[in-house]
C-alpha cells in the first residue's frame, strides 16, 4: 500500500489512503462515540476487550478516537479495584491497537485521547495546580516543564492527545468551571497557552515519541455565560470576541497545536458547534490552524435544537467545521444525512484528511505501539515531583500579612482550623482520579512535617454543611494556641453520591457532598459556602491571631473576613504537593511570589469586576459599595520589599510604517530588592491608549516579567512593544496601529504603576 510509505509527504499519503476508503470507513474515522472505560472489563483471567468496544469497531470498520481509556473519578466509577492497571496501561493501548490492526480492512490506527487539564486524569496520574493557580504562578517557562511531564507520562501509557483547558478567561466567577481558567487577562492567558503546546509537543513543529498532540480547549468565549451558568449564551460582539477570547487560541495556532475543542456556548445566538464563521472561516482561513476541531461531550447533538434531527445536526456541524465526534448520536448518522442529501460526501472527506493527517504526523502509522515496560519509570517520577511542588509554591499569592506576622517561627503552638485543612481531594479541583492513600499531602499534614512546635487540629465545619457542632472545639483549641491557621474556600471533589449529566458533570444540588465548584457548579453568592465565615468571626473572638488560607477555584468574596485575619493566604486548587508548599510558606522556607491571575471582587453584587475594563473617562462609583475589587489583578506580597523606580521609554516615538517594518518601542524600568530577603517580584507592563477611534480599555497587560534577586541586588528590566503590541481592532474591524498618544504603565500590580508615554506618529 503506497499510503504505507513513510518517505512520501504526509498529504499526498493522506490522499492516497482516502481514495481506498468506503464511506463507512471514512465515518468511522470521525467518531468518537464511546467511552473509553466501556472498552475493557476486569475479569478473573485479567483484562477483556468488551463486546461494546468490537462493536464499535465494527460500525466504522476502523474508529477516529477512543477517549478516556485510562480515565478515572466518580462519574466514570473507575477506581483501583476496577481500573487498568498503570503498569498495565501500555500493554493494554497496544493491544487495542493490535485489535485495530487485525479486525479491520485498512487497519488505520485509533487516536487515544486522554483529559489533563490540571495533570493526567488517570490512576497515579500526577496533579498540578488547576489553571487559576498555574495563571498566578505568571512563569510561563516553569509550566512548559510541568506540561512536559504530563505528556511523557501520558505517552508512556499509550494515548496520544491531551485534552487541556487553556481557552476560557475568567469573566464571572460565579462560573463553576473558573478553575479550569488562567486569568481573567487574555495576554497572560495566551502566554500560558503556548507554555502548554510547546510544554505538550515540544517545539520542533510535531510531538516526539514522549509527546502528545494538544487539543485546546474550549473554543470560544464559555467563560462569559451570563449568568455565570455553564454553557450559558455569550451576547458580545465581535470586536469583543477579538480582544478578550480569542488571543488564546490564536497564540496556540501559533504554536503549533494540533488540535481543539469547540465549546458548548453559543456567540451572538449561533453555537460555536454550528459556527462556520469561527470554525473555519477566522480558525483555518484567517489564523492558518491545520489540526483538528473535536466537539465536546455530546455537543453536536445539542444542535437539535435548531435542526429537529440527528443527521441534520451531524451535516450543520460538520460543515461548519468540526471533524471529530464526543459521545454524540449526530456523528455515528453522517452515512445516512448524505443518503439523504443533507451533506455532500466532500464534506466528510475534509475532516477525514485532517483526522488522518494527525495520525500520520504522529507517526501511528509507522508504529502505533509503544514500550511496555516504561510506564512504571515515568509516571510519578522524582524530577516531576519536584517541579509540581515547584509550580505549587509559585502559584500561592499572599494576600494580607499585617504586623508582619508571617512567617511563623516554627517552635509557635498552632492551631490548625476548617474544613480544606486535612482534605486532599479539596486540594485538587475538578477532573481530578481516585488517588491511592497517601498520594499527596494536606495543608495539616504540611504542617505537621515542618513545625516543631505543638500542632492541634479542629475541622470546625463543612465547606457546604450549615452544622456549627464543631465549633466549640476549634474555639477552645484558638484560645490554647499563639496562632490559628484556619483553611477555608471551597471544594472541587466529586464523590461516589453524585449525579451526573450525559457529559460528565456534576449535578450536586441537594447530594451529600461539599462539592461547590467545577463543571455543572454554579453560584450566585461568592460568599465562603455554609457556616465557614460564622466559624472565623467565632475563632476572632478569642484574639487569637488568624492566619486564614483559602483552597478555592474561584475568586471567593472574602470581605466579611478579611477584617479579622491577620494573614491571608491564597492557595487556589495547589494540588497534590499543596500542603507541603503551603506549609514552607507559612513556616518562611519558601518566600512567595505568587500575583493574582484574576481580580478578588468584594462582593457578588460588584460583577463584573476585571481590570480591563473600557475607560469611561470617569471613575466608576456605586453608592453603596467600593467598585474596586478587595484586591486587585496582579497583586501578591512578598516577605521582602521591592523598589520599581525610574520607568523610562528609551525612544518617545515611533512611526506606523516603522512599526509595520518590525522596529519595537522599548521601555525599561529599575528594579530592587530593598529587603533582607532573597525574592521574586513579577514586574508588569500594561498600556493606555489615550487617542483611538473606538473606545479602549483602561488598562491592558502588554507584558510581564519574574525578575528573582538576592537582598540589595538591583537590575534593569526592559521590554519591547512591536505592532501586534500596539495595535487594536479599529471602527472597520482591522487590527491595526494608529497614531496617537499611548500611556505606559510599569509596576508589580494593576493598581501600583509608574506612568510614562510615547508617541505613535503617521510618518
Amino acid at each position: 500500500m503506497s499510503y504505507q510509505n513513510p518517505l512520501l509527504p504526509i498529504d499526498e499519503r493522506v490522499e492516497l489512503l482516502l481514495a481506498e476508503m468506503t464511506l463507512k470507513e471514512k465515518v468511522g474515522q470521525l467518531n468518537q462515540k464511546m467511552y473509553g472505560w466501556d472498552a475493557y472489563t476486569k475479569t478473573d483471567d485479567g483484562l477483556e476487550l468488551t463486546d461494546a468496544f468490537k462493536e464499535q469497531v465494527r460500525f466504522g470498520d476502523g474508529m477516529g478516537a477512543l477517549y478516556g481509556l485510562f480515565r478515572s473519578d466518580p462519574w466514570s466509577a473507575v477506581t483501583y479495584e476496577n481500573g487498568i492497571p498503570t503498569e498495565e496501561n501500555a500493554r493494554f493501548a497496544n493491544r487495542i491497537q493490535t485489535y485495530i490492526r487485525e479486525h479491520t480492512r485498512l487497519g488505520i490506527p485509533v487516536l487515544l485521547s486522554e483529559e489533563c487539564p490540571h495533570g493526567h486524569q488517570a490512576l497515579d496520574g500526577t496533579m498540578i495546580p488547576t489553571n487559576i493557580g498555574v495563571g498566578s504562578t505568571w512563569n510561563p517557562q516553569l509550566m512548559e516543564q510541568a506540561y512536559c511531564h504530563i505528556a511523557t507520562e501520558i505517552r508512556a501509557r499509550g494515548a496520544h492527545l491531551g485534552l487541556i483547558s487553556t481557552l476560557d478567561l475568567l469573566r464571572d466567577p460565579r462560573w463553576g468551571r473558573s478553575e479550569e481558567c488562567y486569568s481573567e487577562d487574555p495576554y497572560l492567558a495566551a502566554e500560558m497557552t503556548k507554555a502548554a503546546v510547546y510544554g505538550l509537543q515540544g517545539r520542533r513543529g510535531a510531538p516526539g515519541n514522549e509527546q502528545i498532540g494538544a487539543v485546546l480547549k474550549h473554543f470560544a468565549a464559555q467563560g462569559a455565560g451570563e449568568r455565570g451558568i455553564n454553557a450559558g449564551p455569550v451576547p458580545i460582539g465581535e470586536r469583543e470576541l477579538r480582544e478578550i477570547h480569542l488571543p488564546g487560541m490564536k497564540a496556540g495556532v501559533e504554536a503549533g497545536a494540533l488540535g481543539c475543542m469547540a465549546a458548548y456556548n453559543e456567540i451572538d445566538g449561533i453555537p460555536c458547534h454550528g459556527n462556520e464563521w469561527l470554525l473555519t472561516e477566522l480558525l483555518r482561513e484567517e489564523w492558518g490552524f491545520t489540526g483538528i476541531v473535536m466537539a465536546d461531550g455530546t455537543a453536536n447533538d445539542r444542535l437539535n435544537q435548531l435542526t429537529g434531527d440527528y443527521r441534520k445536526s451531524a451535516a450543520l456541524a460538520l460543515k461548519a467545521g468540526v471533524d471529530l465526534s464526543l459521545w454524540d448520536v449526530s456523528f455515528t448518522k453522517l452515512a445516512e444525512a448524505v443518503e439523504y442529501g443533507w451533506v455532500e460526501e466532500k464534506w466528510i472527506d475534509r475532516a477525514v484528511r485532517r483526522v488522518l493527517k494527525l495520525k500520520f504526523s504522529l507517526g501511528l502509522f509507522e508504529d502505533p505501539f509503544v514500550p511496555e515496560e516504561d510506564v512504571n519509570e515515568v509516571v510519578g517520577n522524582g524530577a516531576f515531583k519536584e517541579i509540581n511542588k515547584q509550580v505549587a509554591r509559585e502559584s500561592i499569592v499572599l494576600l494580607k500579612n499585617e504586623g508582619a506576622i508571617l512567617p511563623l517561627a516554627k517552635t509557635k503552638k498552632v492551631a490548625v482550623i476548617g474544613p480544606n485543612a486535612d482534605q486532599i481531594y479539596h486540594q485538587l479541583g475538578d477532573y481530578t482520579s481516585i488517588r491511592q492513600e497517601k498520594k499527596g499531602t494536606t495543608v495539616l499534614e504540611g504542617i505537621l512535617e515542618l513545625s516543631e512546635g505543638e500542632v492541634s487540629f479542629a475541622e470546625g465545619c463543612q465547606v457546604r454543611g450549615d452544622s456549627k457542632a464543631g465549633f466549640a472545639e476549634a474555639i477552645a483549641l484558638a484560645n490554647d494556641a499563639d496562632v490559628a491557621v484556619v483553611v477555608v474556600g471551597g471544594s472541587s471533589a466529586r464523590n461516589f453520591d453524585l449525579d451526573f449529566d450525559l457529559n460528565g458533570a456534576a449535578i450536586v444540588k441537594g447530594n451529600p457532598s461539599d462539592m461547590d465548584c467545577g463543571e455543572g457548579v454554579d453560584v450566585a453568592d461568592l460568599r465562603l459556602g455554609g457556616v465557614q465565615e460564622e466559624l472565623i468571626l467565632a475563632l476572632a473572638q478569642t484574639g487569637t491571631p488568624i492566619i486564614a488560607v483559602l483552597i478555592q477555584g474561584r475568586p471567593h468574596a472574602i470581605t466579611e473576613i478579611d477584617k479579622h485575619c491577620q494573614a491571608i493566604l491564597c492557595g487556589w486548587y495547589p494540588g497534590e504537593e499543596g500542603g507541603t508548599a503551603i506549609s514552607e510558606v507559612l513556616f518562611g522556607d519558601v518566600n512567595p511570589s505568587g500575583k493574582l491571575a484574576v481580580s478578588m471582587p468584594r462582593s457578588s453584587a460588584q460583577l463584573p469586576v476585571y481590570y480591563n475594563y473600557k475607560d469611561q473617562g470617569r471613575a466608576l462609583t456605586y453608592l453603596d459599595m467600593s467598585a474596586t475589587p478587595l484586591y486587585p489583578f496582579g497583586y501578591g506580597l512578598s516577605y521582602t520589599t521591592f523598589e520599581l523606580k525610574n520607568v523610562r521609554v528609551l525612544h518617545d516615538e515611533l512611526s506606523i510604517s516603522e512599526l509595520q517594518n518590525g522596529k519595537c518601542i522599548a521601555i525599561e524600568i529599575d528594579l530592587e530588592n530593598t529587603g533582607i530577603r532573597a525574592g521574586a517580584e513579577v514586574v508588569q507592563l500594561y498600556i493606555h491608549d489615550v487617542e483611538a477611534t473606538v473606545t479602549r480599555r483602561r488598562k491592558e497587560l502588554k507584558g510581564f516579567k519574574k525578575v528573582s534577586l538576592q537582598p540589595g541586588e538591583a537590575t534593569t528590566v526592559a521590554f519591547y512593544l512591536g505592532k501586534d503590541d500596539l495595535s487594536y481592532w479599529n471602527k472597520q474591524m482591522k487590527f491595526v496601529p494608529e497614531p496617537g498618544e499611548i500611556n505606559v504603565m510599569v509596576g508589580n500590580h494593576s493598581n501600583s504603576l509608574e506612568n510614562t508615554a510615547f508617541m505613535i506618529t503617521a510618518n
